[in-house]
């Protein structure tokens, strides 16, 4: 199954938008991410954590706008890649949200970790089903 069928819809902020207007958004629209982009192209991502750590570290967050708090250049998926490609480019980037993009670089969804234990859910109740129909001796819980 290529990405493009797995992701979800990103929601972005600009890197000059505040620290407040960007909890504002993940609060709003419940989302531990946002993709900082420019010209529907990611140039970073901002997640829930980064600003938990900006309160940590910075006595006035008033000044402070996604580019201070951003992960610059974020690991990307390209849309066409498989799903078992998924988790791969997560633990090598160690990450749990990757945006997705096209041949041109522009954003067209995110895939989470959680996409991942979702779609191995998936798949594993179709190896069930499998087993389950040729295996006359099983007999599954209820």
């Amino acid at each position: 199954m290529p990405i493009k069928n797995l992701a979800v819809d990103v929601v972005t902020a600009s890197t000059d938008a505040s620290v407040k207007d960007l909890a504002r958004t993940m609060l709003d629209e419940e989302l531990g991410d946002l993709v900082i982009a420019e010209d529907d192209k990611p140039v970073g991502i901002v997640t829930d954590r980064d600003i938990a750590l900006a309160v940590a570290r910075y006595d006035d967050l008033s000044e402070l706008t996604a580019e201070d708090i951003m992960t610059p250049d974020p690991v990307t998926i390209h849309e066409d890649a498989t799903a078992v490609d998924l988790p791969a480019t997560m633990a090598e980037g160690r990450v749990r949200r990757i945006p997705v993009v096209d041949d041109d670089g522009r954003l067209v969804g995110i895939a989470t970790l959680d996409d991942v234990v979702a779609t191995a859910g998936e798949m594993l109740d179709d190896v069930a089903a499998v087993i389950e129909s040729q295996s006359r001796e099983f007999e599954p819980d209820e």
